[in-house]
């Protein structure tokens, strides 16, 4: 498959290039600054500056935008909506690095991880903006997203094993009780997804099994 891999060089990015290279699939990755990932085709392009003839050819497209300080976060639904403008109408699905903040904590979604009393608090302000990051793409029909939450605790520096349950809206628990999930355990399960072509226009999630 050709896929390509936007803002590249967040280390979620990386891990999602490096794990697709590892199967065989053609990576192109775009980022503003000079190439930091596994992948040999690259454009130095900032993710706004992209058009529908960068991405145009792509069986899929994967968003690993991030932002965290307060004048640059509400850039996650920017950015996310500019490249859903330019998959929308074409075959090519759009696969959104997102976050666990927005997963529902009971079963009558009325009440998400980002909202409970032990939801750390210097984690609100960017789990409010890919909350409504998501909220926004809910709206869209007219382009083949996939949000991929991962499990609360996202770690950067964790094994990879191969082994994760695929969860929906509400946040899943591992067999010990625990939403846990490593970088490379996220791509390993991000690739899955990609090949799959499965949940368009959903959001899941992922945490180590």
């Amino acid at each position: 498959m050709k896929i390509a891999v936007a803002a590249s060089n967040g280390k979620a990015s990386r891990a999602v290039i490096s794990e697709l290279i590892a199967r065989g699939h053609e990576v192109t990755a775009f980022a503003r600054s000079e190439n930091k990932s596994a992948a040999k085709n690259f454009v130095q392009k900032d993710i706004m500056d992209l058009t529908k003839d960068d991405l145009a050819g792509f069986d899929a497209v994967v968003d690993g935008f991030g932002a965290y300080t307060p004048e640059t976060l509400p850039l996650h639904t920017k950015t996310s909506q500019h490249l859903a403008d330019l998959v929308a109408g074409t075959k090519t699905r759009l696969y959104i690095v997102g976050g666990a903040g927005s997963l529902y904590v009971d079963p009558e979604h009325r009440v998400q991880l980002l909202d409970t009393p032990e939801f750390p608090a210097e984690f609100y302000a960017l789990a409010k903006a890919q909350t409504e990051e998501l909220a926004a793409l809910r709206s869209r029909t007219d382009a083949k997203w996939v949000f991929v939450s991962p499990a609360a605790d996202f770690r950067a520096d964790g094994a990879k094993t191969g082994r994760y349950i695929l969860g929906g809206e509400e946040l899943t628990l591992s067999a010990a009780g625990e939403s846990i999930i490593s970088y490379a355990d996220y791509a390993f399960g991000m690739a899955d997804l990609i090949e799959s072509g499965a949940h368009i226009g959903e959001r899941v999630s992922l945490v180590q099994a």
